[in-house]
């Protein structure tokens, strides 16, 4: 807790005591993840005009993926220790590894915001909800999720996941924080913003799963 106290007070004092070039750039948001949600962070590419800073012809994911050799920022580490290394790569873009402290489910962003709406009305506990530029939610879960999926959605009656247009992501994937961008495309943004309480213990995937495949099939329809 008092960690916890500690980077909050560093992340405000170093807000209040300079303006902002860019959130993503100076380091505090990056402390935000890994002080108070407990997420690791790892340094990102940019994209501009459809090309990625990595300088691939062939990238597949243009502004989307970590930096070659890039630095994972351990979840926890201290602010000066955050932003010292942040600050070696100025304009870098948030990328998140999954499947460590959650996994994600990801939907169409528009059977996302139906689902969260839903979801919120019944009461279901839910964690933080992203959205990606190009029409994509990010539901955080608890880790184990991405390999559970298939069987899950099988047990729920529903056989095709790919049908419903909705997928797992775990260990070896990373996805864009806010308020990171995908370059022309725009940034990502919190639908449902962390707390403490569900950015540290995301939801089991089954709470919300019923809930998600249903409104996915019925927005596929």
């Amino acid at each position: 807790m008092g960690f916890t106290i500690g980077i909050s007070r560093g992340i405000r004092d170093i807000r209040s005591g300079s303006r902002r070039r860019s959130r993503s750039s100076d380091g505090t948001v990056v402390a935000e993840y890994t002080g108070l949600w407990g997420w690791e962070v790892v340094p990102g590419v940019r994209a501009a005009a459809g090309t990625c800073s990595c300088g691939r012809a062939d990238c597949r994911a243009p502004g989307a993926h970590p930096l070659d050799r890039a630095p994972v920022i351990r979840a926890g580490a201290p602010l000066d220790e955050v932003t010292t290394i942040w600050s070696e790569f100025p304009g870098a873009s948030l990328m998140l590894p999954v499947g460590r402290a959650f996994d994600v489910i990801e939907v169409a962003e528009a059977a996302g915001r139906h689902a969260l709406a839903r979801l919120e009305r019944m009461g279901l506990p839910v964690g933080p909800v992203a959205a990606t530029p190009d029409g994509r939610a990010h539901f955080f879960v608890a880790p184990g999720a991405a390999a559970a999926l298939p069987e899950l959605l099988y047990r729920m009656g529903w056989d095709d996941p790919a049908a419903l247009d909705l997928h797992g992501l775990g260990p070896g994937t990373h996805i864009t924080a806010p308020p990171s961008d995908r370059g022309d495309l725009g940034p990502v943004r919190w639908l449902r913003s962390p707390a403490l309480d569900s950015a540290s213990r995301p939801p089991e995937a089954r709470l919300l799963l019923g809930t998600l495949a249903y409104v996915a099939h019925r927005s596929g329809t």
